[in-house]
């Protein structure tokens, strides 16, 4: 056998034997280390199990506090909104003219509500309402507020309505 022959033959040799070693061992050896992998990610997770829990709870806590300071604990949006109106109307001498039902529109999977109210009463409290409405409740964004004096003939006397529309995203 010359030396050409046999360089040939250990060379395929060499191949058979790493196709063979790589079928038995390493194979399964690359198998059960990314098992490993696996494993050491999901006891990091578990670790961490009891702080995610502890901020979760941490979180549930916080948004409870916020439900309940902006008044959005009890029942729907709507009677909410309604109830503030009613409240603020009474103690800053408005009259709530008409208070319709809710406009719903869909965009990109969102539900958008429009309010839409009317208002009588002096200007200064109607701006205050809205103030407030906007900046200290979270029902949403007030985007049109209407104004119109309006006359009454029987008594000859002048008042203001305002037409407020609140849209809320949700």
């Amino acid at each position: 056998m010359t030396s050409k022959t046999k360089n040939i033959l250990l060379v395929a040799g060499f191949i058979v034997a790493i196709i063979l070693c790589y079928n038995v061992a390493f194979s399964k050896t690359f198998m059960v280390k990314s098992t490993y992998d696996e494993l050491r990610k999901e006891e990091s997770f578990y670790k961490d199990a009891p702080k995610t829990l502890s901020v979760l709870k941490q979180k549930e806590r916080y948004y409870d506090s916020l439900l309940t300071k902006y008044r959005l604990n009890e029942g729907s949006i709507q009677n909410t909104l309604l109830k503030t109106i009613n409240e603020f109307a009474t103690d800053n001498n408005l009259k709530v003219i008409s208070f319709l039902e809710p406009h719903y529109f869909i965009d990109q999977d969102l539900i958008i509500k429009s309010y839409q109210f009317i208002l009588e009463g002096d200007y200064n409290s109607i701006i205050n309402f809205v103030h407030q409405l906007e900046q200290k409740t979270k029902f949403g964004e007030i985007i049109n507020v209407n104004f119109e004096k309006k006359r009454n003939f029987r008594t000859g006397r002048d008042y203001l309505q305002a037409q407020i529309i609140l849209r809320s995203v949700g």
